[in-house]
């Protein structure tokens, strides 16, 4: 299970640490290029499953370090950072990607909604470091 769970939170890691590095560059491009960027993210929607499993995967953590005093505190912050992340999607990710059709087109008001975007994909990629290494932390209990 230590295993388990520190693989999932380190692949939940990756999209966000993608978002997070593209970022300086991304926030300068025209609107034209913008949107061809976005282009890259098409079919990414699946790796919405990744913080879902790795939630799942830190509560069974947790769920097995019970017994060993506070070990299981580890995996349970792991489990409420990815949970925060989620939070963090669905209050500024999703609505600029709804109010752009997933990007491909831009309604005015634009450049606040690619703000927003960037910006909840880089606390995001923030918050999965944050799980990524509560859970190296349980597993190495």
């Amino acid at each position: 299970m230590r295993t388990l769970a520190l693989l999932l939170a380190a692949l939940a890691l990756i999209p966000g640490g993608a978002h997070l590095f593209a970022l300086p560059n991304k926030l300068t491009l025209a609107p034209e290029s913008y949107l061809a960027a976005q282009r890259a993210y098409d079919g990414w929607a699946m790796l919405g499953a990744l913080p879902i499993a790795a939630i799942l995967a830190e509560l069974a953590l947790a769920w097995r370090l019970r017994r060993e005093g506070r070990a299981a505190w580890p995996a349970l912050l792991a489990a409420a950072l990815l949970l925060a992340g989620l939070g963090v999607f669905f209050a500024w990710t999703f609505p600029a990607n709804q109010a752009t059709a997933n990007w491909t087109m831009l309604p005015p008001g634009w450049e606040g909604l690619r703000r927003d975007w960037e910006w909840s994909h880089a606390a995001n990629a923030l918050l999965g470091l944050g799980a990524f290494l509560a859970t190296l932390r349980a597993a190495l209990r």
